[in-house]
Formats: C-alpha cells, structure tokens, sequence
C-alpha cells in the first residue's frame, strides 16, 4: 500500500517545496534545545514504540522508500548567528542517544531482510533558465545508462581492490590529500568479497565500488578545495583521520579559524567529538562528472549523483547501518563480507556506542585527483587511477567522456 507523508522538521524524508527562507532554516535548526531533557526523550521513543506496536501488521509488510529527489536551487552558505539557539554537549548526547533507540525501534518493527529502497534524482528549472531542458536530457542520459556494461567494469576493478592490503589516495592541483585507507582481509577470496558493485538496481544513477574500510591503520587528511555537503558549502575542507576516526578539522569559510570548527562540528560531525570514516569508495560515472563540468553545476548536484563523480569517503555510519546481519551478493555471486568496522561491531553489546545517525560522503573531482593505487598483501602497487584517470586494463572506457570533455574545451 503506497504511503505518502509530509516533511516535517527533523524527519529523514517525506514531501516538501523549495526552502522558502535557508537562513531562517538553518538560524532554528537547533531550538529543540530549548525544551530537550530526558524526560522529553522518553516520551518521544514511547511515543514511537506505542505506534510501531498498534501497527505491526502493516510494518512488517514495508516494503521500503521510493524517493524522487529533485536539485537546482541556488547554493546557500549561512551566516553564523551568535543568536541562533545550539545543542550543549548533554543535548547533543541525548538527541544521539534518542536517534539511535529510534532507529532500533525502527529495525524492530520493519523486516530488514524483506525491505529495500530505490532513489533517484532530477533537476528543476531554477538549475538553468537557458539551458534546463538541455541539461534535463543529460540527467535522464546520465539515470538510464547501462547498468550492465558499467556492472564489468566495476567487477574488473573490484577484483584487483580485493587483493588490497590497504589503498593510497592522494591529491595534485593544490588538493592535499594524503590517505591509507586499510582493507578487510579476505579469509575466502573465491567466494568474498570487499567492495559492493553499485550497478543502479537500487541507488540511481549507476557508478561506483564502496566498502567500510578498517579503521585502525586507516590514516591520512582528505582534501576539498571546494564542496557542497547537506547543502551548505565548505570551502578548502580537510579532515585528518587518526586510526579511521576525525581528530582534526578545518575549512575557510570564515576568517576566524574557531568558526570554521564549529561550522564543521555541526554540520559534518554533527556534535560528535570524532566520527569514523564509514565508506571507502570510488565512483566511476564519468559522464555525470563531465555534466557537471560542462554546465558549471558541480555546486547543485545532489549526493545522490555527486558521490558516482569521483572517489569519496564517508565519515559517520557504515552503508550497512542496522543491517549488518543481513547477508548482500554481488551479480557475480560473491558475498559482501566487509560491512562492519570496530565502532558498529559495539551493537553487540552497547548498540548506543555502535551508531551516530549520519553519514556524509565527501567526493575528490578528477580534476584533483592525483591517484589510487592498490598495495597488496604480497607488496605489490596496482594504480587504479593516476592523474584524474581509469589506468587499470578493462576500465579505459570509462575515460572517454573525460577525454572528449577535454577535446571540447580546448577547441573554445
């Protein structure tokens, strides 16, 4: 039975229109703290059990979420309110603490193994008034592409990642990045496998591998120069991973350093004192990459296509949140094995230590992208991409809309 509802504040999805005032928004996106204490945390769990109870026949025939996503808007970047109302350190502990039991409470009432989702994404008008139609087509070019000539590709690749000790990412044209990413060890290489093959049959548009890498022994900064994320804009964003977790942040956005930090804190980290990093991944749509080039729109595509632009790195929970027990195939038939990391493997015993309620994915360009090479368990280096290219034998065909982009823009 089709459900549909309304966005109401703080939910993770449902229907609404164009943000009428983003400042306004983003100045009383924390007034729950007025009125936030224990007292009111339980009734809103009761509140929820109480509900999840009354329906449980229906919630257990959930089938999961249709989203139609749709981007364009003007970029919003805020002004920092000293006014604005904001989480205290025992607010920020009992809104995590409540996201979590909700989300057990969730996880109760809705079969895991019988639920799944499909997402996708279209722009609006406001995106170009000269050129939306044109760019509309491409979008509808870039959602319907061929899952199943891009589901080799990305076997090819996922075949030598799993081989992988640990990766090595890093930047060029000012991009600092600097990474080892640590890698699951295959006890069963013939039928595990670590890196999942998005091939669109849920998460449209096709184009990327992703894993939850290992946290201890992943180290290094992740570089932006320039990103949108939760659709507020961080400019030169570093992260410094000690042992897959956020020690230290900054960006310039502002000229005060400690506002920087707090921008960071509040919209990345989400109050957390430190986040792992909860995917390692490698986006492979090149022709979404060159759309965005093409049409100056890097700034409004949603995560949804963003992340299949490039490689990107997620801090916050695993893509397997929740679901852990829940046993996911690749189409070559081999089971995805790395799916948990030291911090969700808590659930187990203290599933409030497991979990943080976000995951916020930050995307390299091409253009900044100086590399990836595989380093296996035998010392051998394998490049995947060099220079803001696919190298690796099998996966060429994915450098063709990057190679024409660049036949076109030396011509004007």
């Amino acid at each position: 039975i089709p459900t549909l509802f309304r966005l109401f504040s703080g939910s993770l999805s449902g229907l609404e229109g164009g943000a009428y005032n983003p400042q306004y928004l983003y100045d009383h996106r924390e007034d729950l703290a007025l009125v936030m204490d224990d007292e009111l945390v339980q009734r809103k769990l009761d509140a929820l059990k109480s509900v999840y109870d009354r329906l449980r026949e229906e919630t257990v025939l959930y089938g999961g979420p249709l989203v139609l996503e749709t981007f364009g808007e003007a970029p919003f970047s805020p002004e920092i309110k000293k006014e604005a109302v904001t989480y205290a350190s025992g607010h920020r502990k009992k809104l995590s603490a409540y996201k979590t039991k909700a989300a057990l409470l969730y996880n109760e009432a809705v079969i895991g193994e019988e639920r799944s989702f499909t997402i996708i994404a279209f722009p609006l008008p406001e995106i170009s008034a000269e050129k939306y139609e044109e760019i509309f087509g491409e979008i509808v070019k870039i959602n319907t592409m061929d899952s199943a000539s891009y589901g080799r590709i990305q076997e090819t690749l996922i075949d030598t990642l799993d081989r992988g000790d640990h990766l090595h990412v890093f930047g060029k044209n000012g991009n600092e990045t600097d990474l080892m990413v640590n890698l699951y060890k295959l006890r069963d290489p013939a039928k595990e496998t670590i890196f999942e093959n998005c091939v669109a049959d849920v998460n449209i548009p096709v184009g990327e591998v992703f894993t939850s890498p290992v946290l201890e022994g992943t180290n290094g900064l992740l570089h932006v120069t320039y990103v949108y994320l939760n659709g507020l804009l961080f400019k030169d964003l570093k992260l410094f991973f000690e042992d897959g977790r956020v020690t230290r942040y900054s960006c310039a956005n502002f000229e005060d350093e400690e506002e920087g930090k707090a921008y960071i804190e509040k919209n990345i980290l989400f109050h957390h004192e430190k986040l792992p990093m909860g995917e390692c991944a490698i986006g492979t749509n090149t022709l979404a990459y060159v759309t965005a080039r093409k049409y100056g729109i890097e700034d409004r595509f949603p995560i949804l296509i963003a992340e299949k632009t490039g490689p990107h790195f997620a801090v916050g929970d695993t893509c397997y949140s929740h679901e852990e027990e829940n046993r996911v195939y690749n189409p070559n038939g081999k089971e995805i094995v790395a799916k948990d990391n030291s911090c969700s493997l808590r659930r187990r015993e203290d599933p409030e230590k497991a979990y943080f309620g976000c995951h916020t994915d930050v995307t390299i360009p091409f253009a900044e992208l100086g590399g990836i090479d595989v380093h296996t368990k035998e010392g051998e280096k394998i490049a995947i991409l060099s220079d803001g290219r696919f190298v690796l034998p099998g996966t060429e065909s994915l450098n063709e809309p990057l190679l024409s982009f660049e036949e076109e823009s030396q011509k004007k």
